[in-house]
């Protein structure tokens, strides 16, 4: 397996929760087709430039923790909400 396949599938996957379990939207099918085509592309990335593509994959797992996507907050944003919360609400 490629060293950029885990940080890309964590992009996939932290996408998919935060939109339809932390915030009710309905499941989008593109998320994990995308998902499946960016592991498939950087993997090919990795061949030519190993450094580079992982880096990208990195930074683009950062990326996506702090980018609102179709109006829904961003993970950062519903954990804070989650932890300013408190036990119990």
């Amino acid at each position: 397996m490629a060293a950029t396949t885990g940080p890309i599938l964590a992009i996939g996957t932290i996408t998919i929760l935060n939109q339809t379990v932390f915030h009710k939207q309905p499941m989008d099918w593109l998320i994990p087709i995308a998902t499946g085509a960016a592991c498939a592309g950087f993997a090919l990335l990795e061949q030519g430039a190993p450094q580079a593509a992982r880096m990208a994959a990195y930074t683009a797992l950062v990326a996506v923790l702090f980018t609102r996507i179709n109006g829904v907050p961003s993970p950062t944003e519903s954990f804070v909400s989650w932890w300013n919360a408190g036990p119990g609400k």
